[in-house]
């Protein structure tokens, strides 16, 4: 029974993600993007991709804002080699707002030390002057 189960939710995943709308796709291209300003350390394009007011809660209950991303990758103490969405849903409602969930593998080194992590995320995006941002993200760290 558990085999059939695990087949049939396979099976829906490929078929809903398959059934994205071009909305949709938007907003999952957008978080492709905004994992690139991460990877390539583009402080401009972090800036277009965060809201002002944006937050960032991580697994162990801290705030990180748009100027702690900010400094954090101007400061060069993290270098990312991977850093990559999968697995997303996008949930759009009406034409300016989205949650996203999904999951992230981030690998790299921080203050010289490596990391190789993947937290599940919810992201909620707003689309302001015809283009998305991110405005808040929730992580939390998953056992490889």
């Amino acid at each position: 029974m558990k085999t059939a189960t695990i087949v049939f939710a396979a099976v829906l995943a490929c078929r809903f993600s398959l059934a994205q709308t071009p909305a949709q796709q938007e907003v999952l291209q957008f978080e492709r993007d905004a994992c690139k300003a991460f990877l390539d350390a583009d402080v401009s394009a972090l800036e277009r991709v965060l809201t002002p007011d944006f937050t960032l809660t991580l697994s162990n209950g801290e705030v990180s804002t748009r100027a702690d991303e900010i400094n954090e990758l101007q400061s060069k103490k993290v270098h990312y080699d991977v850093f990559e969405n999968y697995d997303m849903l996008a949930r759009l409602y009406g034409n300016d707002m989205a949650v996203v969930l999904g999951k992230t593998r981030v690998k790299g080194t921080a203050d010289g030390k490596p990391f190789d992590r993947v937290v599940q995320f919810t992201d909620t995006l707003i689309k302001r002057d015809g283009r998305w941002q991110l405005a808040a993200g929730h992580v939390s760290r998953l056992e490889k």
